[in-house]
């Protein structure tokens, strides 16, 4: 019997996003699996709900990976292995992108599972498409370091390779700790650097400004607990 196929299908990214975020393939298709791999169970089926789920909730099998060690997941797979056909889904955004769903494309591909990706909001590009930064040649680097002398080094390390590679510098941090980011950023950067700020994207509450760091110094905005990509280029 052949294998089923893994959909990686994304997720909104901001509460009432949902109509940004769907394609009618995507609708079609989670309506034609009854078996998910998600990070977050609760997240998922609120998600399958706001799209368009017309199975009854009780008939789905889901599985929790946020709830287990990355070597006690084979139970994940059983009906992939039956010719069943499975959802990947991430909590926000795109499965496997800054993503611990990428482990479970990994081992699908290792297995022979066909793994077929949904259009679908991605954070990443999003903030490459809104910066006006260079979309040919770009790195995500994810968190910085937390350590205040670490962080404020690598900021530096990234500004270098923005100016030596030409290349678009990205970073994350906690929602809870992007001001003291920000901070660090304004205080490191040289003035001539410039800074995208992409913040809430999709939300309504949407913010994407490209400046220098010499002109965010004048007026700072609070980022505090809103989902933020950090953008580098000179």
């Amino acid at each position: 019997m052949p294998y089923g196929t893994l959909y990686l299908i994304p997720v909104p990214l901001a509460e009432n996003a949902s109509a940004k975020s769907f394609t009618p393939y995507l609708v079609d298709t989670i309506n034609n699996i009854k078996e998910y791999i998600v990070e977050n169970e609760k997240t998922a089926r609120k998600f399958l709900k706001e799209a368009g789920l017309k199975t009854p909730q009780s008939e789905l099998l889901i599985h929790d990976y946020g709830k287990y060690k990355r070597d006690d997941t084979a139970d994940f797979f059983k009906g992939l292995q039956a010719g069943t056909d499975v959802g990947l889904m991430s909590e926000a955004g795109c499965p496997g992108v800054a993503d611990p769903g990428s482990e479970i494309v990994e081992k699908a591909h290792r297995m022979g599972i066909k793994v077929v990706p949904l259009v679908g909001p991605s954070s990443i590009l999003l903030a490459i498409m809104a910066s006006g930064f260079n979309g040919q040649s770009f790195t995500f680097h994810g968190y910085l370091p937390i350590d205040k002398v670490e962080r404020s080094k690598k900021i530096k390390e990234l500004e270098a390779l923005a100016i030596k590679n030409n290349q678009t510098q990205l970073f994350i941090e906690t929602p809870f700790r992007n001001n003291p980011m920000l901070e660090e950023i304004l205080k490191t950067a040289n003035p001539k650097t410039r800074l995208c700020i992409a913040c809430d994207l999709t939300a309504e509450t949407e913010f994407v400004q490209t400046k220098p760091i010499s002109e965010w110094q004048k007026k700072v905005p609070d980022l505090h607990k809103r989902p933020t990509i950090f953008l580098l280029f000179r």
